[in-house]
């Protein structure tokens, strides 16, 4: 891996033509990787690539960079495009949500309101910016598109038509039994994911709690729509989503090409 510092820009990159980083970025490469004029940095946009550019000019607190060299070409990442949808819970298991998410290449990031969820507002620019440094460390050329919190309805209703939504149901049919004991449960995950295959998808995350009964029985009979078990226990909403995102990506995503 190279030791370049890599960062993440809006601007366009064209070999030899200077832009500005924004005042933090700045700081980050002057005061505290104490770089100057003539040192090396990786940038990317999302659209164009990664390129090595130079620090041109240092003034005050302000920096500019230049595009010398691409060094990789914008590519889309091999298999269908993913996306998580998940429940927000605590902050720092929200957090840690959207920056796995982003290591394990999910193309976008939707927060859903369900009847259980107990975080009901989540902050977007805080999310924004654990995907930005999450893409900038793991060697992605674009940012998953990470969305407000809305409703579960209104986020299976934007999902572009033919989306298979792995729904990840923990529970069985067992009215009196803990989690609904044994009986109609899910088919197990790994199981499933032969059969969508090529497809884009969109995984499901509940909250802590599951889902509402009323919840699950509309998931159960929604077109389009494959109920999933991530095995005999019980697992907490961020390792579910990890587990799920991880299954995926090894059977249906980009490690089999990579």
């Amino acid at each position: 891996m190279s030791s370049m510092p890599r960062l993440f820009v809006n601007s366009d990159l064209v070999a030899g033509a200077p832009f500005a980083l924004d005042e933090d970025q700045a700081k980050y490469l002057t005061r505290v990787m104490r770089l100057g004029s003539g040192d090396p940095v990786r940038v990317f946009n999302g659209r164009d690539g990664e390129w090595r550019a130079e620090i041109s000019k240092v003034e005050g607190r302000r920096a500019d960079l230049t595009p010398i060299d691409q060094l990789r070409s914008q590519t889309r990442p091999g298999g269908a495009a993913l996306t998580l949808l998940f429940a927000p819970v605590k902050k720092s298991e929200t957090d840690f949500i959207v920056e796995k998410a982003t290591e394990l290449g999910v193309a976008r990031v939707q927060p859903v309101i369900t009847e259980r969820t107990q975080t009901r507002t989540v902050r977007l620019d805080r999310f924004q910016k654990i995907a930005l440094e999450a893409a900038e460390q793991t060697e992605r050329l674009d940012l998953p598109d990470v969305s407000d919190a809305v409703s579960l309805d209104a986020a299976l209703a934007a999902l572009p038509a033919g989306t298979a939504v792995i729904f990840c149901d923990e529970a069985g049919d067992e009215a009196d039994a803990p989690w609904g004991g044994q009986a109609g449960r899910a088919r197990p995950m790994a199981d499933v994911l032969p059969e969508i295959k090529d497809r884009p998808a969109a995984i499901l995350i509940g909250p802590e709690g599951g889902f509402s009964g009323v919840e699950r029985n509309f998931l159960r009979g929604r077109a389009e729509t494959y109920p999933v078990s991530l095995g005999p226990r019980i697992l907490r909403a961020e390792t579910a989503a990890v587990s799920a995102m991880t299954l995926w990506q090894a059977l249906c995503g980009d490690w089999k090409s990579a």
